[in-house]
């Protein structure tokens, strides 16, 4: 048996008031000249528009937000710190394209590397942090792969920390706005860096390539690439309000056209979309009755906070319900699925997440379980 009931939509403890809009048409997205690009919204993960978004391509030096990753991912761990001298080898300071200009056999602090990665984006930064962590570059890349398998990036491939070309190298539009999203979400102590705008190592100062950072105020990253193969590319993410966006476009055939590309997204999609956060984890949404125990009344709500993103004015067209299964019996641990939350605008369903325990229940008594079987058979 299914008990389905409504649920109200939003708390007023959770967002401010809303105030009825006619609703507004939503024209088409814009049309971007490049090979592959996708927007979407960071916390609902609403796409509101793309092109070829898992067509594997190479991603030039985006490829740096997996070595970033895979970075970030030791600094948790402590098995390195920014603290820490890197060696610099041969290899490293012979590399070619964007470079920090580390010398040969020399030691260069961890922070200023990635700095040096990030900003400036550094190939040799990019291959003496690689050969720090995982010995050889290319031990390192087996490292990033690990990485991206356990993100969900499943049409990526990485063959070195730089995104030079090499054969087997690509990655996805819809696989790097994942990563990017992984890197806001875990590091926000690090993702910071994607917004400064210059670094200086060895008296040479460089700027940031992504040149949103300078006309937009609500962009705050994240990563530019180009090579002859890949085009030029261009990762963004901007934050108005509540609301945070990740655009990736991957091979324009001019580096304006990447930057005037993500802006026309970012635009449409602030212009004519809003996110909403629904409801929070962990709160009750409902009591579900459960027999055979002494406390019968279980708390039921989201393991994860809801997000959606839908056109604007169309708030007051949403539909909230709960599916709960019943009947229930005791043990039940937390966090258990027990149903489903559907929230639908007009016949769309926009989000459908898992309704679970919030909290354990165990069995009562003989005698309530006694009593509670015989109840069950009557209903």
């Amino acid at each position: 048996m299914h008990l389905i009931c409504r649920l109200l939509l939003i708390s007023a403890a959770l967002i401010p008031a809303l105030t009825a809009h006619g609703q507004t048409p939503i024209p088409a997205a814009p049309s971007i000249n490049a090979k592959s690009y996708l927007v979407r919204d960071h916390n609902s993960g609403k796409i509101i528009a793309e092109k070829n978004a898992h067509e594997m391509l190479a991603p030039a030096s985006i490829t740096k937000l997996m070595t970033a990753y895979a970075t970030f991912k030791k600094l948790a761990e402590g098995s390195i710190s920014l603290d820490n001298m890197v060696p610099i080898s041969k290899r490293a300071y012979d590399s070619e394209g964007s470079r920090m200009f580390v010398e040969v056999n020399s030691k260069v602090r961890m922070e200023d590397l990635v700095l040096g990665m990030i900003v400036q984006s550094g190939n040799d930064a990019s291959i003496a942090i690689a050969e720090f962590i995982g010995g050889t570059e290319e031990v390192f890349a087996t490292l990033m792969n690990y990485h991206a398998k356990a993100l969900g990036m499943t049409n990526s491939q990485f063959m070195n920390s730089t995104g030079l070309p090499s054969e087997g190298h690509y990655s996805t539009a819809w696989d790097i706005a994942t990563l990017s999203s992984a890197i806001i979400n875990e590091f926000p102590q690090y993702y910071r860096w994607y917004s400064q705008k210059e670094f200086t190592y060895n008296s040479i100062p460089q700027s940031n390539r992504n040149t949103l950072l300078w006309t937009d105020s609500s962009v705050d990253g994240i990563k530019t690439g180009a090579t002859e193969e890949a085009g030029y590319c261009l990762v963004s993410s901007a934050l108005r309000g509540d609301m945070r966006l990740v655009t990736v476009v991957l091979g324009t055939p001019t580096k304006k056209g990447r930057a005037d590309a993500s802006q026309s997204l970012l635009n449409y999609t602030f212009n004519f979309y809003k996110t909403y956060r629904l409801y929070e984890a962990g709160a009750a949404l409902g009591t579900a009755k459960v027999w055979k125990a002494d406390d019968a009344n279980l708390p039921v709500g989201l393991e994860e906070e809801l997000y959606i993103t839908i056109p604007k004015g169309q708030y007051d067209s949403l539909v909230a319900s709960m599916n709960l299964q019943e009947p229930l019996s005791a043990p039940v641990l937390a966090q258990t699925p027990l149903g489903s939350v559907t929230i639908k605008l007009q016949d769309e369903v926009v989000a459908q997440v898992p309704l679970v325990a919030l909290r354990d229940v165990a069995e009562g008594s003989w005698i309530q379980r006694l009593s509670d079987t015989v109840m069950l058979w009557f209903e």
